[in-house]
């Protein structure tokens, strides 16, 4: 039973990963997937199985627009790796996002100084 119950925790626990987004200069508007979230820095947290993606759209005024993708595929989750040994499906979880995305963004040309740093 003790092993059954630790095996639940983990796989609950293994399934979530976490990033924080970042950006210079920092307070971009951040929107993932098309919806407006937040600012940054940003704290990410989902629980998409490896391989998924989610869109990233930083938008800042005075600088250029900032547009990537976050995969769900760079970094081993060693505890979940382990636990998938027992049950095939925590390896949908095996993988994380790095612990920290950093961007940084491109001004835009003619615009003023006093409108980047109001």
């Amino acid at each position: 039973m003790k092993k059954l119950i630790f095996l639940a925790v983990a796989i609950i626990s293994g399934c979530a990963s976490t990033t924080i987004i970042k950006s210079a200069p920092e307070g971009a508007t951040l929107f993932l997937n098309g919806e407006k979230v937040g600012v940054t820095p940003y704290r990410y947290t989902d629980k998409k199985i490896v391989g998924s993606d989610t869109h990233v759209w930083l938008k800042k005024e005075c600088y250029q627009d900032f547009t990537t993708v976050l995969m769900r595929n760079e970094d081993l989750n060693i505890k979940t790796a382990v636990v998938g040994v027992f049950a095939l499906f925590p390896f949908f979880w095996v993988m994380d996002y790095k612990p920290v995305h950093f961007y940084e963004m491109e001004p835009l040309k003619g615009c003023t100084e006093s409108a980047k740093n109001p």
